[in-house]
Order: C-alpha cells, then structure tokens, then sequence
C-alpha cells in the first residue's frame, strides 16, 4: 500500500510539472484560437537562458525565473504580433504549419548554436528528498507543485477581477462582439500570447534544476501537454491543471506496474479516448478561458 501511494504521490508532483506547461499552452489555445506547436521550443528557449544566466551570472535557477518569464513574454509577444497575427484569418492549417517551421527554426537554431550536448545547471539542495511520515518527496518538486497552484489561482483571479481580464475573457468568449465594445483585440492577442509564453518561462526556471536541456527537450514535454490540455478541455486552465495531475498520476501508475517504456502508450490511448467519446475534454465546456 506504501507503494501505490507513493507512486500517487510521485504521479502528483510530476502532473503539476506539465500544469504549469499546460496552462501556458491553454492561454493561447483558448484566447488566440492557434494551437502552438512551438510552445516546446519556447520552453528550451528558456532553459537555455536559465541555464546561461546560471553559468555567466550565477544565478539559482529560481531567481532567474524572474528575467526568464520577461523574456519568454517578449519572444511570445513578438511571435503573436509579426507571425500569428498576419495569418489570424488564414485557414487553420495555415497556421499550424507557421508553428511547426517556427517550431523546427527553433530547434535547429538551437543545434547551431548549443549543439546536442546535454547541459545541466547544479543544485543540490532543490534535488534533496523531503521525508513525508513513510514517503518521500524531492525539494524541487514540491517547489513546482506550489508554484502551479499559485500560477492557476493567480492566473484566474486576474482572469475574473481585473478590467484587463475581463477584456481577455470577452475577446475570447466573441472577438467580433468585444471589438464593438471597444476592445483593443489584436493587444488582447499579444497580451494573451505573450503571458502563455511567460508560463512556459516559469517551467524552465522550475525544470531546470531537475532535468538538462538539450535542442530537443521541449518536444518531451509539450507532447504530454497536448494530452493534458485536451483531457482538460482545451479552454480551461483549471481543468488543465486536474488533467496534468491525471496524466502524472497514469504516468507513475503505468511505469511502475505495466513498463517504464509503455506509459507513454497508456496516456496516448486516454488522448486517443478522450477525442474519440468526449472531444471537449473532461472539464470542457463553451467558448472562453477560465
């Protein structure tokens, strides 16, 4: 029994690594109405900066976070504003190809620039064990657990009470009908862009610690995003997040007891289910993000 609710456990914390991936990438989805198939590379970008502002600057990780989430909000920004928004009323393909070459830019930039070497930044105090009654939990992990439901309240308390959110929920509910309310739709856009962008900035500062980047890192993780997301409902961060702790859970279940090298067949075939006999995810509901 100790086992099983270990690996629940251990199933948790991983989930809450993909929340914070998931949500950044719901952000988007849910306002701007483009499935980022960069949101991968936009967290390599990111963990190579944690990464060189550990190494030239000696930053923690977690501190870097901080000039982290700016840039990412930039590079999100300016992806929103010179490629996303010309093709907004392009077919939808269209815009999915954009991610993809933007996607594959990335990664072979990265190539150029790093090559394939693995690069790490070390601290050993976020990768000590934490003993919990007969369980265990890393430091670092448990840092990624509150940091993903301080991100989800956070991100829904401005969503609900703030003008500037209630603009993005409007923009995202009606482009048509908030533009004759005065709504600036294409800022909205880049706004919406940009702090799905910054999400993914937090992660890597978070994930940095624990795993090494390569050019291909981004690819592993915004798989099982696309899975979490679609579990969640595609428009809803709070289900983004139930579905990331979903998700982690199955991961940690299915490598224990079935193979390390098959829990990824075990959560593509709950993908596959999900789109199959409820396309709106467990959590879905209209249009808008919540």
């Amino acid at each position: 029994m100790d086992v099983f609710v270990q690996l629940i456990l251990n199933g948790i914390m991983l989930g809450s690594m993909y929340a914070i991936i998931a949500v950044g990438l719901t952000l988007i989805f849910g306002i701007v109405r483009v499935v980022n198939f960069a949101h991968g590379e936009f967290l390599m970008i990111g963990m190579y900066a944690v990464y060189l502002l550990s190494k030239h600057f000696g930053l923690h990780p977690y501190v870097s976070a901080v000039p982290v989430i700016v840039l990412l909000f930039v590079v999100g920004a300016l992806v929103q504003r010179f490629i996303i928004q010309k093709l907004l009323n392009a077919d939808e393909h269209i815009q999915i190809f954009a991610t993809v070459g933007l996607s594959t830019a990335l990664i072979n930039l990265a190539l150029i620039v790093f090559g394939a070497d693995l690069y790490s930044v070390e601290s050993p105090a976020v990768r000590q064990s934490i003993a919990m009654g007969p369980f265990t939990v890393l430091v670092g992990h448990l840092v990624i657990f509150a940091c993903a439901i301080a991100l989800v309240a956070g991100l829904h308390t401005f969503m609900q009470t703030t003008p500037l959110g209630r603009a993005i929920r409007a923009t995202a509910q009606n482009r048509n009908a908030a533009m004759l309310m005065g709504v600036r739709v294409e800022r909205i856009y880049i706004i919406s862009f940009g702090l799905g962008a910054a999400c993914v900035g937090l992660a890597s500062a978070l994930i940095m610690p624990i795993y090494p980047v390569s050019p291909t890192i981004g690819t592993y993780f915004v798989l099982t995003a696309f899975v979490v997301v679609v579990l969640g409902g595609m428009r809803s961060m709070v289900g983004a997040f139930f579905g990331a702790m979903i998700i982690g859970i199955v991961d940690s279940l299915s490598g224990y007891y079935i193979a390390p090298d098959l829990k990824e067949v075990v959560y593509f075939a709950i993908f596959l289910a999900i789109l199959i006999f409820k396309p709106t995810g467990l959590f879905g509901f209209g249009r808008g993000t919540e």
